[in-house]
């Protein structure tokens, strides 16, 4: 089984990858699926809610990122960014037992969904090469 943790650890090597693949004509199009959704969760649970959605949930087939990040601004909020090979393989994601356990978990520290955006990420190298 592979944690968020790890799997985060490999994203910088997962897009340079990527990028490579790309720029050698191996791939030209990469099908994925994206998400970025605003939490709210109750007052002063929204390090509790972090440590839960970095838990490990376990394998998660297709998952290339699954960031979660603090607002820098809003003391309860957390953003959670997402990126897939393909919608499918999010939607089959939330069927998995470490996930549905980790969302039960989750569940009663959120005290609102705010912003739920789907998006088609699109892959390149920084400015600086790297």
């Amino acid at each position: 089984m592979i944690g968020r943790r790890a799997l985060l650890g490999g994203v910088a090597l997962a897009v340079l990858g990527a990028g490579a693949a790309r720029s050698m004509g191996v791939e030209d199009e990469i099908d994925s699926y994206g998400f970025i959704g605003k939490v709210r969760c109750h007052p002063g649970k929204r390090a509790a809610l972090a440590a839960v959605l970095n838990s490990d949930a376990g394998a998660m087939p297709g998952c290339i990122l699954y960031l979660i990040a603090e607002d820098l601004k809003e003391a309860d909020v957390l953003w959670i960014t997402e990126i897939w090979e393909s919608k499918s393989a999010h939607d089959q994601s939330l069927e998995l037992p470490g996930v549905k356990a980790a969302n039960a978990k989750g569940r009663p520290l959120i005290k609102a969904f705010e912003m739920a955006v789907e998006t088609r990420p699109v892959l390149q190298q920084s400015q600086n090469g790297a």
